[in-house]
């Protein structure tokens, strides 16, 4: 059985995604229109509206040649996302070449802070003479702003005054400290050479003694890398003047049984004060 069935309801069928199968003149039938179910779907108009009028007659779109043209699309469809990699790969190979590319990030410098009072209020009048015109302390680990704060600056103070140093005003000390790493630093935070600072420094207060606590400041104030007892066995000077290595305040803080060696070293300090 045949369905006589005119172009507008062949259509209104194959929008419906109905097979409607023809005789033709051939023996063997051929299918009207087959739409898949994704060229279906792309394609089917709101059912409330009827076919438009200005749509191209049935003859200008064969029904067994329009699922073939609206296929087409849609077999298109999955190769776009596989473009959008090959685009952006290309940019990401600069980024990752340029992270392992990028040099590692230096130590920061060690910077000098200026020398600065640690007794200013003390007494000129009371100050032993066996103590000398001043002193100049080079140590790290101390606060620039606050030397004698802290249990470090405590341990540094008492340490001073065993020696009767809190009874002279002109007794200094300057800080070795580095960078905090991403910090701002002030304009007199530049940095510099250290031991080039500490000569100036030493040239403008001409010191007595210039007490150097703990390695790292013995390496900056006199350019060498010796263990610091073979540094402290020996006699030292800075910019002229005398100097004396011992450990720092921050070191005895950990290591109670160098306290003993840093009193002697200390005492020494003293004897060739007097003696000069």
């Amino acid at each position: 059985m045949s369905l006589n069935l005119d172009a507008r309801q062949r259509a209104m069928l194959q929008e419906m995604g109905v097979t409607v199968w023809a005789r033709a003149e051939a023996a063997t039938p051929v299918p009207v229109a087959t739409l898949p179910p994704t060229a279906a779907a792309s394609t089917a108009q709101p059912p409330a509206q009827p076919p438009s009028a200005t749509a191209l007659p049935p003859a200008q779109h064969p029904p067994a040649q329009r699922p073939e043209a609206t296929a087409t699309p849609a077999a298109r469809a999955p190769m776009a996302p596989s473009a959008a990699p090959a685009r952006s790969a290309p940019a990401a190979a600069p980024a990752a070449a340029a992270g392992l590319g990028a040099p590692a990030t230096a130590a920061p410098a060690l910077r000098l802070h200026a020398p600065q009072p640690l007794y200013p209020t003390a007494d000129p009048a009371q100050t032993p003479s066996t103590l000398g015109a001043s002193w100049l302390i080079v140590t790290e680990g101390v606060s620039a702003t606050e030397p004698l704060g802290g249990d470090t600056g405590k341990l540094l103070d008492n340490m001073l005054r065993a020696m009767q140093l809190h009874r002279h005003p002109r007794v200094f000390l300057a800080a070795l400290a580095r960078p905090t790493p991403g910090a701002r630093a002030a304009e007199d935070d530049a940095p510099t050479d250290v031991a080039q600072a500490l000569e100036q420094a030493v040239h403008t207060l001409q010191p007595a003694m210039v007490l150097v606590l703990g390695h790292v400041a013995a390496r900056a104030a006199l350019g060498r890398t010796e263990p610091l007892g073979r540094l402290r066995a020996v006699p030292h000077t800075v910019g002229g003047r005398p100097a004396v290595v011992t450990y720092d305040p921050a070191f005895l803080l950990r290591s109670q049984d160098a306290k003993a060696a840093t009193w002697a070293d200390l005492c020494r300090a003293l004897a060739l004060v007097r003696k000069g």
